[in-house]
């Protein structure tokens, strides 16, 4: 992710033409830097070519589809990323969050809507990186080492994880308050500044996707457990800065 002072580069992929110039007009009467793509094939072209700091990204795409297409990308960036789809099932939602999107919305939409949540996904993803330092952005935990500065952790053994910018927000709300029991409201509202409703499951599945990364067994786990009617406890002593 580009992380200079310069106005943020948006990424908008979308096979209709219509939503491209429309989205593509109005984001840029903001003073950001616009890019378009129809498909997954010209969105990498673009990501190889060009720095960009956000991905509007529809879920239904010709070729790879935007689910598809989300996955690959949080194999190897934490490039933030708003789905857009044209379905409001919750399961689609599910589907989205589930492959590493940061914030989802639902067509039709009013532009001004996405608008603010293209605000606060780079609010969010860019203020820790500003407040990082090279000691101070490292946190250890258990047999694992967040660094704030990349969003990955790293075990003892080598091992490197990419984290999309959901799971790196809520570890990192985890770790600054270990063992101690959080709810979802309260964890919806660290990481994403809003209350949550009852059908949202956003954090349930960033807790999933953190365990599976973290090789904490879902049956029985460890590291992040779940407390019933309390919510879920990161069970580890936390360290913060170089050993």
């Amino acid at each position: 992710m580009n992380t200079s002072t310069t106005a943020p580069r948006i990424l908008i992929v979308d096979d209709d033409a219509d939503i491209r110039s429309l989205l593509a007009d109005y984001l840029g009467e903001q003073g950001w830097h616009i890019s378009t793509a129809q498909d997954g094939a010209a969105m990498q072209q673009m990501l190889d070519t060009t720095p960009i700091d956000l991905i509007v990204l529809d879920l239904t795409l010709p070729g790879s589809d935007g689910l598809t297409l989300c996955r690959d990308l949080r194999a190897h960036s934490a490039i933030p990323v708003i789905m857009l789809t044209a379905r409001s099932a919750p399961l689609d939602r599910i589907l989205g969050l589930e492959m590493g999107a940061d914030d989802y919305l639902c067509k039709p939409f009013e532009p001004r809507e996405l608008l603010v949540r293209i605000r606060n996904v780079l609010r969010r993803s860019s203020a820790p990186m500003n407040d990082a330092s090279s000691s101070s952005a490292l946190w250890h935990f258990a047999d694992w080492t967040l660094d704030e500065t990349t969003r990955q952790v790293q075990n003892s053994q080598g091992l490197v994880v990419m984290l999309s910018g959901g799971e790196y927000r809520l570890l990192k709300a985890l770790l600054e308050r270990p063992n101690r029991a959080l709810n979802r409201d309260q964890l919806l509202g660290l990481t994403q500044g809003r209350e949550t409703d009852p059908l949202d499951r956003s954090i349930d599945l960033h807790i999933s996707r953190l365990r599976q990364k973290l090789g904490d067994d879902a049956r029985q786990p460890k590291l992040i457990k779940t407390l019933r009617n309390e919510g879920y406890l990161l069970a580890a002593n936390v360290k913060r800065g170089a050993f």
